[in-house]
């Protein structure tokens, strides 16, 4: 699957989703439908939604039986109406039974994600804002999380701490109280080294306007204005103005939602982070049914 992370590390997650669902076997399946029995059944949109995850239960259908045909009917990212067919299964009957649910769930939450992206995405279009989402995923699925967001037409921001420099509340918190600015001017100074432009990218987080003074004078790469008003992000922007060459770009983060979002894109924000694309997000609603003229050998 194309921009999910690696071949080896979405098979593992479906793996893992499996055993976990199926255990020792499934009794009630193996029990009720005859061994000889085939199928073939549609995953169903029951509301409108932003497709994605199908290449996922593709998977979850190919580790169940290597000799089930699983064929998309949607793009990845394409938009539905409800009642649209996504997906479309075949092969033995207890085979399908015992994918379903896995596979169901996989696209249930990547579209979930996916149209909550595109909407956000969809709100500021017409300011050249980027929308990203942050690490509050789901811990072992954050790939296919960071993959869901792309596909809805947001941008991710870094996936693990080795990405890029990221100076948060509790990293200042720790740092001496007297001394301060001095102290992070000289850390800055000694990151710059190591990191040179281009090499890695260095960003500081701030709450106050008197912090982001400070945090001008460091000539970070990106500076995050973090629970700031809509008014104040304007103040920031209006400073950012007077560096001069190499000014950083503002991240605005902290309480957006849809109905606030296009007040911090209007404020001058480069980036907005959204938590809410991955960790407050409502699955979309999945439906597999059966075509009761394809299945046969009952």
């Amino acid at each position: 699957m194309k921009n999910c992370g690696n071949n080896i590390e979405y098979e593992r997650i479906v793996s893992q989703a499996l055993r976990e669902d199926i255990g020792s076997g499934d009794v009630t399946t193996d029990f009720f439908v005859p061994g000889g029995c085939s199928a073939s059944a549609s995953f169903i949109a029951v509301r409108e939604m932003v497709v994605c995850g199908l290449d996922i239960a593709a998977e979850v259908f190919r580790q169940v039986d290597g000799k089930i045909s699983f064929r998309k009917l949607r793009r990845e990212g394409e938009k539905v109406r409800r009642g649209a067919e996504l997906a479309r299964v075949s092969g033995k009957a207890r085979s399908l039974l015992k994918g379903e649910r896995v596979a169901i769930n996989f696209i249930g939450m990547l579209s979930g994600i996916a149209t909550q992206a595109r909407a956000y995405a969809d709100k500021v279009k017409s300011y050249g804002v980027k929308v990203v989402d942050t690490r509050k995923t789901f811990p072992g699925l954050r790939s296919l999380q960071k993959y869901a967001v792309r596909t809805g037409g947001a941008d991710n921001h870094r996936s693990c701490l080795d990405e890029m420099v990221l100076v948060k509340d509790n990293h200042l918190a720790a740092c001496p109280k007297s001394g301060k600015h001095l102290y992070l001017s000289r850390a800055f100074s000694t990151l710059r080294n190591r990191f040179p432009r281009g090499k890695m990218k260095i960003e500081i987080e701030v709450e106050t306007l008197d912090d982001f003074r400070m945090a001008l004078s460091l000539k970070p790469d990106i500076i995050m204005l973090d629970n700031m008003k809509p008014a104040d992000i304007k103040k920031a922007v209006r400073l950012r103005g007077k560096a001069g060459r190499r000014a950083p770009l503002l991240e605005v983060s902290g309480g957006i939602t849809l109905s606030n979002i296009r007040a911090y894109a209007a404020a001058g924000a480069d980036i907005i982070s959204v938590g809410a694309l991955t960790h407050n997000v409502k699955s979309a609603d999945i439906s597999m049914e059966f075509i009761p003229a394809a299945v046969k050998g009952r």
